[in-house]
């Protein structure tokens, strides 16, 4: 039996003070984690990920 995989992919401002790349990520996986019953997970499901300015700013994907 393989294992399924979820591979969680945001990228974060550089230039962007530590405190909110921390605030923000936190935000990103508060939000995706309450919402991935809205999903089958199978192989090959993908969404993207958006900040709090509705940025798109990376992407989960299910694999096996």
């Amino acid at each position: 039996m393989e294992a399924m995989k979820f591979h969680l992919e945001v990228e974060c401002d550089e230039t962007a003070l530590d405190e909110v790349t921390y605030r923000e990520l936190a935000r990103i996986l508060r939000y995706w984690a309450g919402n991935l019953h809205h999903y089958e997970l199978a192989p090959g499901m993908t969404a993207k990920i958006y900040d709090s300015e509705y940025k798109e700013t990376g992407s989960w994907t299910i694999s096996f």
